[in-house]
């Protein structure tokens, strides 16, 4: 494995302690007849006696302490003509309201036992169940989508295929503001390219998540943040940022085909504006990007060893694209502990992807084949939502609840052009996919004197129609014994209950969530493949956390959890996609989920300047699907089809390792190590399309990695600068394996005295060395591929606060 000199410097996504304060309510009582104690006094002190703060109970007994922060404390009653009670208290490192619950006093001297209380102490960077990542903070990555903006975060990994993946999986889920969205696919990655970056606050990564998160997601979940203002009065937040990439040619194009697109523009504003009153709350947010890229420019040399002709190939995608996200709505404060949350999401996008797959005699050039598209696809969906949100008198008390409901679809019309010898032919298919989905959730928490309980429901009702139309040519090789439409529902009726507990010395979590889905997949009769298909499974998903506080406020922590990865759409979808002449895919309605069980252990360690975070998981998968591969060998051409299926079992086994050190007052450095090993067992099994075909494979394993290195510097003058190096290791691919690669990040901001005013500067891939190199082995052939897909993009922004 070779590390370049490259990696020395790196971004810097910042990490920050935030340090929430705590909040103790109760109410104190007579003991005798239990009549409230209207204006006892309350008082918290530290151990030596020194006074934090004090309340008086009001007309019904109750008090609130706000503002606590983390330590130990005593907390202390008394009322005149009634014994004192005092009450050891430890805010620590998970609530952030607590409840003494009654406190009684009596006209007779009156012990209660110890109390031990324990609030939130949550790092806005990296805690041992979550890391959380300030976009505010990521200016290298300034201009494009979410997809961009995580591929320097420490633990991710983006793939050739451009899919995020954590510790070593791509089974993850998305969520929007802790919600599913249609705007990621309803919990998949889908979108996460169509998504800008510039009205997104955080990102949070949830490794473990509780019983109180949707099942969905091996991984965990990746959770996106919306940026919210919370301060009175008018605000807002206007930017442009403007860019252009793919500034130089790394290999130039094979002869007579389309030009690559060079000097790629992209243009990105955003605007927030947000108006706050006593009563009412309006927001709205948008943003946009317009741009040109170059999604794939692939080489290929194959070499056979039986006579064949040698082939040099090239896969060239260019890609116009416009995409809008516009969000609105009112938070209603319809009494001081209801607020009720009304608002709309809308995203339109359209792209254009031209493309061109020639093949040639690697000795003479000749021209063999070529195959020509020009797909246009446009997809819109809108949410519309209500939430309500009721505070009990209790501080942290509190119901949730919600009804979202989502419209929308996809249109893709694809033409496509074969060119050889065997056949010249123009066929074309059109795609038309509708998505509806009707979610209700409800979340209830009580706050108690050592931690919380927190219960809730969730029923999600999904229906996908599609349309499939085919446009057969002359010597047409669209396959008609599909049919023409498939309807997909799923029904997800879920339930949980999660409790927290904790003590000064240790802290649980524990929880359970119960699921039951129900799966019909309808397809047109005249499909001749495959035939209606309905399940129902009734899992349920027990999750656990065991944590010991050390000295120095070091934590070691146990976890376990169960979780699902339901096939999406696209992966039971039968319709193929023609965008690559060799290689089908399709999807299998006969798909199921997999299951995982995920163990990890987990350690922190703190020290004045930094620390460092690390952890072991293992991860046992039932039921694993992933594409495999059969050849048609009734085609004219060889055609490979890859089709999702179920493998059987496998598992994931890896560390982290995350390193965080102050340099001097103005700098900052962070490093990341993550190393996983996959493997599946040796499995067989059966694929219909397009004709019955067995499949086997011995068991596989692969080991992998990256390793991030991140500087952040404070300037004078309100400069900062940001520079980001990543390193990826060697992956294995079926009959293959992905070579190493890096790349280097280079970000500059400067803001004005005033705060109001920011310039951001930024290069990704700044020497042009993050494309993805392949080699395989095959039957009597080896292929080496070089994709020099455009990652080179320079970005110049401006964003003003009024």
């Amino acid at each position: 494995m070779r590390l370049p000199l490259i990696l020395f410097p790196l971004l810097i996504v910042q990490f920050v302690w935030a340090q929430e304060q705590a909040t103790v309510s109760g109410i104190v009582l007579d003991k005798s007849d239990q009549a409230v104690l209207p204006f006892a006094t309350v008082t918290l002190r530290k151990p030596d006696s020194t006074l934090v703060t004090g309340v008086i109970t009001d007309a019904d007994g109750r008090f609130v302490l706000a503002g606590i922060p983390s330590g130990n404390y005593v907390l202390g009653v008394s009322y005149v003509g009634y014994s004192s009670v005092t009450l050891p208290l430890l805010v620590g490192t998970l609530n952030k309201t607590f409840d003494f619950g009654k406190i009684f006093l009596s006209t007779t001297a009156a012990q209660l036992g110890d109390v031990t209380v324990s609030a939130s102490r949550e790092m806005v960077s990296q805690a041992l169940e979550r890391k959380t990542f300030d976009l505010a903070d990521n200016f290298s990555q300034q201009g494009g989508s979410v997809l961009d903006a995580m591929r320097n975060l420490p633990g991710v990994t983006v793939t050739s295929d451009g899919k995020v993946q954590l510790r070593g999986s791509d089974q993850v889920s998305v969520l929007i503001d802790g919600k599913t969205s249609s705007l990621t696919g309803f919990g998949n990655q889908k979108g996460l390219d169509n998504l800008p970056a510039s009205n997104i606050e955080k990102i949070e990564i949830i490794n473990n998540p509780s019983a109180k998160y949707n099942a969905a997601g091996m991984a965990g979940i990746i959770n996106i943040i919306y940026k919210k203002e919370k301060q009175t009065g008018f605000s807002g937040e206007g930017g442009l940022a403007a860019g252009v990439g793919e500034l130089w040619t790394r290999q130039e194009n094979l002869p007579r085909i389309s030009p690559k697109y060079a000097w790629t523009p992209k243009i990105n504003p955003t605007v927030s504006l947000n108006y706050r009153s006593e009563k009412v709350n309006w927001f709205f947010q948008g943003d946009g990007i317009v741009r040109r890229r170059v999604n794939a420019n692939e080489f290929s040399t194959r070499i056979y060893n039986d006579g064949t002709p040698n082939i040099q190939s090239q896969f060239l995608e260019n890609r116009t694209q416009k995409l809008y996200n516009l969000k609105g709505g009112l938070d209603w404060f319809a009494s001081d502990r209801t607020t009720i949350t009304l608002f709309a999401l809308w995203q339109d996008e359209y792209h254009i992807d031209a493309g061109d797959v020639p093949y040639d005699r690697l000795e003479t050039g000749q021209r063999l084949r070529l195959w020509t598209w020009k797909e246009d696809e446009r997809t819109r969906f809108i949410n519309y939502a209500v939430n309500l949100q009721h505070k009990f008198l209790q501080p942290g008390h509190e119901l949730k609840a919600g009804y979202q409901y989502t419209g929308g679809g996809e249109d893709e019309y694809f033409p496509f052009t074969d060119s050889s010898a065997t056949r010249v032919g123009n066929d074309a298919t059109f795609l038309t996919v509708f998505e509806y989905v009707h979610a209700f959730t409800a979340d209830y928490v009580k706050p108690m004197r050592a931690g919380r309980l927190e219960a809730g429901a969730r029923v999600a009702l999904r229906n996908i129609p599609i349309t499939y139309t085919l446009t057969p040519g002359q010597n047409s090789i669209l396959d008609p014994n599909l049919g023409q439409w498939s309807r997909y529902t799923e029904n997800v009726f879920a339930s949980y209950l999660n409790f927290i507990r904790e003590r000064p010395k240790t802290d649980i979590e524990a929880g359970v969530r119960f699921e039951p889905s129900f799966v019909k997949y309808e397809l047109d009769p005249a499909n001749q493949y495959y035939q209606n298909n309905a399940y129902e499974y009734f899992p349920l998903f027990p999750s656990i956390r065991f944590t010991r506080k050390l000295e120095g406020g070091n934590t070691l922590s146990l976890f376990y959890n169960r979780r699902v990865d339901r096939p999406g759409e696209f992966d039971v979808r039968p319709f193929p996609k023609y965008d690559d002449p060799e290689i089908l895919k399709t999807g299998n309605p006969n798909l199921r989920p997999q299951f995982t069980n995920t163990w990890e252990a987990a350690y922190k360690h703190y020290w004045e300047q930094g620390s460092l975070f690390t952890s072991v998981f293992y991860r046992q998968i039932e039921n694993i699907f992933s594409r495999i591969y059969t050849q048609d060998s009734t085609s004219a051409y060889t055609i490979v089809n890859t089709i999702p299926a179920n493998l059987g079992r496998g598992t994931n086994l890896g560390g982290e390792l995350t390193w965080q050190q102050a340099l001097g007052k103005s700098w900052k450095v962070t490093g990341s190590v993550t190393i996983y090993q996959n493997h599946i067992d040796a499995f067989s099994g059966t694929s219909y399309y397009p004709y019955p075909q067995p499949f086997s494979s011995p068991a596989s394993t692969l080991t992998t990695g990256n390793f991030k290195l991140v500087f952040n510097g404070k300037l004078k003058n309100g400069y900062e600068l940001q520079v980001s190096s990543a390193y990826y290791a060697p992956d294995l691919i079926p009959q293959g394996k992905v070579l190493e690669r890096y790349a280097l990040d280079l970000g500059v901001k400067k803001t004005s005295k005033d705060g109001k005013t920011e310039w951001r500067l930024s290069a990704t891939d700044l020497v042009n060395t993050f494309q993805i190199r392949k080699h395989f082995t095959g039957t009597n052939f080896t292929l080496d591929a070089n994709n020099y897909f455009e990652s080179q993009v320079i970005t110049l922004g401006f964003k003003r606060k009024f």
